[in-house]
């Protein structure tokens, strides 16, 4: 059975290139980095090239990015970072309520020891209201936290405005640009960002390698104890060979932005067009312009999301109900419900986003399975 995957916001291949560039620092360049002799000097200039390119996606220069083991940890890092270091100016901080969990419950472990977080509202379509934010400022505010992307709806929020009112006001400003890396061109600079989380097998890189972007003067403390690496602000042996893929994955994705992305955007617009003339009662989440190119969230009323899922996997497809860091929590998604949908239509929810290797063809499968399997389970209703 031919496996038809539709989930690249969950997770990506890796890309052969990225695994060629890789395999050598699992075998004859396998020095610790942080060694003198010239096996970890190896493994080091390694490291230093993946951080260069990294940098120059985003705009950065190369000593102002530090590596993680993922997107979480980026996040963890930045916002409790930016946190702790800046306590003496204040204990505000301002964030959105359809934000990665790992910038949430981050917030949240925050409010514990003491600090105050506003979670702001977002309109139907996923997008944070300038205004709102503008009146939660407050005079001990020292961070804000807004994604550049939603991982669910897509929605991609205008960062650069909502920096430019971070700035203005003397406030850090921290995105989480796990989804957007590789669908968006991102300039830290022009964009008014002073910390940027991202992570590797979102854009075709291994798992277990993310890193975080900290704008040179900006002040944060690190959160994991241990040795001196990353300039001391995050502890462990570095994971050589990941941090090759990273750095690799990165280059190639920005080298073919375009040509990616529009494949991505006619493979999106043509599911959603179809779905809309083939399916009754169904609802596209999230903004339908100012979205990640291969982006899909609909709710199909009257049918139980995780039911599809199942059917849907049964031929060979792979889809999600919610985002992958929160299966297997039977609480509707914090995202949908912030968007203003009820229950039953939150859970009739099915997220598909494009990658790569998809085809029109592969589309045109999962829209005939969808028009079938979704008239069987109302009919069964």
């Amino acid at each position: 059975m031919k496996i038809r995957y539709f989930d690249h916001a969950a997770t990506t291949y890796v890309k052969e290139d990225v695994i060629k560039e890789m395999i050598p620092y699992f075998g004859e360049c396998y020095g610790n980095a942080s060694a003198m002799y010239s096996l970890g000097r190896k493994s080091k200039y390694a490291m230093d090239k993946s951080r260069n390119k990294i940098a120059n996606a985003i705009g950065a220069s190369s000593h102002e990015i530090y590596f993680t083991s993922c997107g979480s940890e980026s996040d963890n890092l930045g916002v409790k970072g930016v946190a702790y270091a800046n306590k003496d100016k204040g204990n505000h901080i301002i964030t959105s309520k359809i934000e990665h969990h790992a910038v949430l419950n981050s917030c949240k472990s925050l409010e514990k020891q003491g600090f105050e977080v506003t979670y702001l509202n977002v309109q139907p379509n996923g997008m944070v209201d300038l205004n709102e934010l503008v009146t939660s400022i407050r005079d001990d505010t020292i961070l804000i936290s807004i994604m550049t992307a939603n991982n669910e709806i897509g929605t991609i929020q205008p960062i650069e405005e909502i920096g430019k009112i971070a700035h203005h006001y003397n406030i850090l400003f921290h995105t989480d640009a796990v989804q957007a890396i590789g669908n968006i061109k991102i300039n830290v600079k022009e964009m008014n960002i002073d910390l940027l989380s991202m992570s590797g097998h979102k854009f075709y890189a291994p798992k277990g390698v993310g890193a975080l972007y900290v704008k040179e003067g900006v002040k944060f403390e690190k959160i994991q104890d241990g040795g001196h690496q990353e300039h001391n602000k995050r502890a462990g042996t570095e994971n050589v060979a990941q941090i090759v893929g990273m750095g690799k994955a990165i280059e190639l994705i920005y080298q073919d932005f375009e040509k990616y992305n529009k494949h991505l955007l006619d493979l999106r617009e043509f599911y959603f067009s179809e779905i809309e003339k083939q399916i009754p009662n169904i609802k596209i989440n999230g903004d339908r312009e100012k979205r990640l190119p291969g982006n899909s969230n609909i709710s199909f009323s009257g049918v139980d999301a995780q039911e599809l899922l199942f059917k849907l996997d049964e031929i060979g497809i792979c889809a999600s109900a919610v985002s992958a860091c929160s299966t297997g929590d039977p609480v509707p998604s914090h995202v949908l419900t912030a968007i203003g949908l009820d229950q039953n239509l939150a859970n009739s929810t099915l997220r598909v986003t494009f990658g790569e290797s998809n085809t029109k063809e592969d589309v045109e499968f999962l829209i005939d399975n969808l028009k079938r399997l979704t008239y069987e389970l109302r009919k069964n209703i």
